[in-house]
C-alpha cells in the first residue's frame, strides 16, 4: 500500500472527526449569507488560489462562488512573483481594490500557514466591514510568528477557522528527511466541498432552491441559464 494513499486517508479522517463542529458552523453562515442574498468569496494566493479557483463554475457546485482574481498573486503570473506579493505589505491596497464586498457576503481566507502579510490583511479589512471570515488553514503552524505588524495570525482573526490538519512543509511522506507528497490541496479541496454540500442540504431543508450547477456536458435540461443571469452582476462567468 502506498505510504501517499494511506496518510492522506489517515489525514482525511482525522479532519472528518476534529472538524466537523467547525464544517457545520462554516455551512450556516455561507447558508445565511445565499438566503440573503450574498456570495461566497474565496481568497487566497499561489497555491492556496487553486482552491478558490475549485469552487468556481463546478458542475455540482454553488453558482454563488466567485474565486477573487488578482494578478500578482496567481501562480501563472509567476510562482517567485506571487510567494514575494503575498509577503508584501505594501501591495495591500491595490490588492483590495480588486475585492468587491457586499452586506451578507462571507469571505473565505484560504492559507496553509496563515502568517503571511496579505491574507490576514484581507481577512482583517474583511472583519471591519462587518464581513463573516472563514480561514482555511493548518493550526499545525500556529507556533510560527506572524509576519504581519499586527502580530496577528490568521486564526487570530478569523470567524470560523477550517483546521486542514496539514503537516508543515506539506508533504505528508518522508524517508531520509526528505520531506514530499504535498497534501495541502487535498486537504483543501475535501473540506470546501464538505461545507459546501452541507450549505445544499441547509438550503433544502428550509425549502429554498439551491443554486446549483449542473454538468453542460450531459443531455439534460438544467437552470443554469437561470442561476447565471441571478448572479452575474457579482460574479463574471464569461
Amino acid at each position: 500500500m502506498s505510504a501517499f494513499f494511506e496518510n492522506i486517508r489517515h489525514l482525511i479522517d482525522e479532519i472528518e472527526k476534529q472538524e466537523s463542529l467547525e464544517m457545520e458552523e462554516a455551512a450556516e453562515v455561507i447558508a445565511k449569507s445565499i438566503e440573503n442574498g450574498g456570495i461566497m468569496q474565496l481568497f487566497g494566493s499561489g497555491h492556496s488560489h487553486l482552491l478558490a479557483q475549485e469552487t468556481y463554475y463546478r458542475a455540482g457546485g454553488l453558482v454563488p462562488a466567485k474565486p477573487i482574481q488578482i494578478e500578482g498573486l496567481m501562480l501563472h503570473s509567476g510562482a517567485i512573483t506571487s510567494s514575494e506579493n503575498e509577503k508584501n505589505l505594501s501591495k495591500s491596497e491595490e490588492f483590495w481594490q480588486g475585492i468587491s464586498l457586499k452586506p451578507n457576503d462571507v469571505l473565505v481566507v484560504i492559507s496553509t500557514s496563515g502568517r503571511n502579510p496579505i491574507p490576514v490583511e484581507m481577512a482583517l479589512r474583511a472583519k471591519k466591514l462587518g464581513i463573516p471570515v472563514i480561514t482555511l488553514q493548518s493550526l499545525f503552524y500556529s507556533q510560527q510568528p506572524s509576519r504581519h505588524p499586527s502580530g496577528k495570525r490568521l486564526e487570530d482573526v478569523a470567524t470560523i477557522v477550517l483546521n486542514t490538519h496539514v503537516p508543515i512543509g506539506d508533504g505528508i511522506v518522508t524517508d531520509d528527511n526528505l520531506q514530499y507528497g504535498p497534501v495541502s490541496t487535498i486537504a483543501g479541496a475535501t473540506i470546501i466541498n464538505e461545507v459546501i454540500v452541507q450549505v445544499i442540504q441547509i438550503l433544502q431543508s428550509k425549502n429554498i432552491e439551491p443554486p446549483v450547477f449542473s454538468s453542460n456536458n450531459i443531455e439534460a435540461e438544467n437552470n443554469n441559464d437561470v442561476w447565471l443571469q441571478k448572479y452575474q452582476n457579482r460574479i463574471n462567468f464569461n
